[in-house]
């Protein structure tokens, strides 16, 4: 079966490769229809590995997916044939201590689509359990079922935030992870979400959504901004989703007495955290890992309109160009959001 094969850091190829076909009593086989490019994926390509998940062999590419159900296990009993769907792409161990807990996104025995050793996606069919597959409305698109994924790390951040009616929130980093948040922070109930970045068109991309304030920080002081938003208050809520070393810097300045931190974007290596300044906030602070028990909750926010991720699709590649989509996302190309991959069929 062909697919998406990164061979080693740096190289990949499409070709084909032997892949799990068996579909057991709970699974069901799906024909990939879009698959999106995530930055998880980018890195594993030109860094050949993400802190402890280092790629030592061949590894098939995509975890964002949506797609057609094929063929259904005998005991599968909410999808049929036919069903347009998409998947979570971590399977955990349901017997775990931290699945019994509703905390199977930090299993550590799941397995994750595309992090070494487990394959991806990028491959014209896959089996999924049944549990961990998702009838998409006929409202939503394959390509949105696809944002699905990264939606639901948003999703996550917001439902750790805590969010209370009204909230005032600040996203630092207006890359797709964070553009997302912004969203899903909207949709739990904030008043207003100020997000900043070095990229203008990335912000001008947000700032098209009601609620959403964009603030370049090469032109204007963020703390300044928030400050004259607030009465010199604060926001209740951080999402810091940049991943940068540098955004830790007064990052409590930002933030409201008794106000939360929720740490969403993963920096490469440790970085300064200001404790002082922590406590002297009683700030609460919150982490994020992938998402748990909220995929479900992300399609029905997209069915219900409530949220519009098609205006953070930048463009689709086919299936024989997708490594040149890889190539064109590990440019990070400043008017770039997401970028999706079409199966061919």
């Amino acid at each position: 079966m062909k697919a998406l094969v990164l061979e080693r850091k740096g190289e990949l190829a499409i070709r084909d490769i032997e892949l799990p076909r068996e579909v057991g009593p709970e699974d069901v086989k799906i024909a990939i229809h879009t698959v999106g490019v995530c930055g998880s994926d980018v890195h594993y390509y030109t860094h050949g590995a993400i802190g402890s998940f280092i790629l030592r062999e061949p590894m098939v590419l995509g975890h964002e997916a949506a797609g057609v159900v094929l063929e259904v296990g005998a005991a599968v009993k909410n999808l049929k044939v036919g069903d347009r769907v998409c998947m979570e792409p971590g399977i955990p161990n349901m017997a775990s201590r931290a699945s019994k807990l509703g905390i199977y996104n930090v299993d550590p025995d799941v397995r994750f689509w595309a992090t070494p050793p487990i394959h991806g996606v990028l491959t014209p069919e896959v089996v999924h359990p049944a549990a961990f597959t998702y009838k998409l409305p006929d409202t939503v698109s394959f390509a949105e079922g696809a944002m699905v994924e990264p939606f639901a790390v948003g999703m996550q951040a917001a439902t750790r935030a805590r969010i209370t009616p009204g909230d005032v929130a600040v996203v630092i980093g207006c890359g797709p992870i964070g553009i997302m948040t912004a969203l899903a922070a909207l949709a739990g109930g904030c008043s207003r979400v100020f997000i900043s970045d070095l990229s203008a068109p990335k912000l001008a991309i947000a700032g098209q959504y009601g609620g959403i304030t964009p603030v370049n920080i090469t032109e204007a002081s963020l703390l300044e901004t928030v400050m004259a938003a607030t009465d010199g208050w604060g926001a209740d809520v951080i999402f810091e989703a940049s991943g940068s070393p540098r955004a830790y810097q007064g990052i409590f300045d930002l933030m409201r007495p008794g106000g939360t931190l929720v740490l969403v974007g993963l920096p490469v290596e440790p970085v300064a955290f200001d404790v002082p300044a922590s406590i002297f906030k009683e700030a609460r602070i919150e982490t994020v890992f992938r998402y748990a028990n909220n995929f479900d909750r992300a399609v029905n926010l997209i069915a219900a309109g409530k949220v519009d991720l098609k205006p953070l699709i930048t463009e689709t590649f086919a299936f024989e160009d997708s490594i040149a989509a890889f190539e064109r996302a590990a440019k990070g190309l400043p008017d770039d959001v997401k970028l999706q991959i079409r199966m061919p069929g």
